[in-house]
């Protein structure tokens, strides 16, 4: 009841905000003008200092920039309008324009999405870039009209790796009765349940609590949860294993994407996709900068890591995957064309 009530509220704050803010008052962006301006709701839930929120706020500088003031971006940080699940629900509804949304979630709507959830879909962080920023990738992110969304781009959240508080992950067989929180996602629960380890799903909220407590052995994340969530604090072995590369993605209404130009969609795609490359740089010096700090909180960081024997592992469970969702075996099969260098 107390979840339902706060999503009712949240909707309820939804509405009152953007009705409030002029998004009614153009239909369309032929219509739009600098005194009328199209005004596009982006909600989110990271801080104003998260480098998503960063890359996200230069996005909508260049595209007020770009379309002359024509087409505005008013983005709700902080959870604002609601979780990541009520604000894509709430761009389904057409209630926000925008969101921002950990790319596995998006299964819900489009199976292909699974995909960005498996492990070790991508060699290396060079290919991982390749493959995104290729001309394939974004023939596949605006390929979800019907869906109800389109993909405008994507930001990278780094490679996964586990961390727990005394013991090193090298094969997966040190995984072996540990308790390992994962994201509350089908593709990361059967991911650790093929590597031998018990998956505890919750929120990153809770985790820090939890280590803390013993209701679980270590998690899996990137680097800078060490700093900013406080794990370093707790887990003090850092197994680097990249078993997955999940990216955030930047998405969009189909209802709204089919009310803007294609003279306006191929600047609003082109803000985006600098943005991006803007995030690059920005995720590299956080990245680099944490794990200083880790090291001063007295992390180690295991690199002797068995990789070939995770993926083994890992194996039979994307091809189960390649089975049950078609549109996952699509998706690897043309990540797998992307010529790499």
């Amino acid at each position: 009841m107390k979840r339902f009530l706060a999503k009712v509220a949240c909707s309820v704050l939804a509405v009152t905000v953007l009705s409030g803010c002029g998004a009614q008052q153009v239909q369309n962006s032929a219509q739009a003008t600098a005194q009328t301006p199209m005004v596009l709701s982006l909600s989110h839930n990271l801080s104003e200092t998260h480098t998503v929120h960063i890359a996200m706020a230069e996005f909508a500088q260049q595209v007020e920039e770009n379309t002359d003031g024509r087409i505005q971006v008013k983005i709700y940080p902080n959870g604002q309008l609601g979780s990541e699940t009520d604000a894509m629900e709430q761009l389904m509804a057409g209630v926000v324009s925008m969101t921002k949304v950990s790319s596995p979630g998006l299964a819900t709507y489009n199976e292909a999405y699974h995909t960005f959830g498996l492990p070790y879909v991508f060699n290396d962080t060079q290919h991982f870039y390749q493959v995104m920023d290729s001309p394939q990738m974004e023939e596949f992110f605006l390929s979800s009209a019907e869906d109800g969304f389109v993909t405008l781009t994507y930001y990278t959240s780094g490679a996964r790796s586990f961390y727990t508080k005394d013991t090193a992950v090298r094969t997966p067989a040190d995984l072996k009765g540990l308790k390992i929180r994962v994201q509350d996602m089908k593709s990361q629960t059967d991911m650790l349940k093929a590597l031998g380890g018990i998956p505890v799903a919750m929120a990153y909220g809770d985790v820090y609590t939890a280590l803390q407590t013993g209701i679980i052995d270590g998690t899996e994340n990137n680097e800078t949860a060490l700093t900013t969530g406080k794990h370093g604090e707790i887990c003090k072995v850092f197994s680097v294993d990249e078993h997955a590369m999940i990216p955030d993605v930047l998405v969009m209404s189909a209802k709204v994407w089919e009310t803007i130009s294609p003279e306006d969609q191929q600047i609003i795609l082109e803000a985006a996709q600098a943005s991006t490359q803007s995030h690059k740089a920005a995720w590299d010096a956080a990245v680099e900068e944490s794990v200083a700090l880790a090291k001063e909180m007295g992390v180690t960081f295991v690199t002797d890591v068995d990789k070939d024997a995770f993926r083994e592992a890992t194996a039979p469970l994307v091809n189960e995957y390649r089975t049950l969702y078609p549109g996952v075996d699509e998706l690897l099969n043309t990540i797998q064309s992307v010529e790499t260098h």
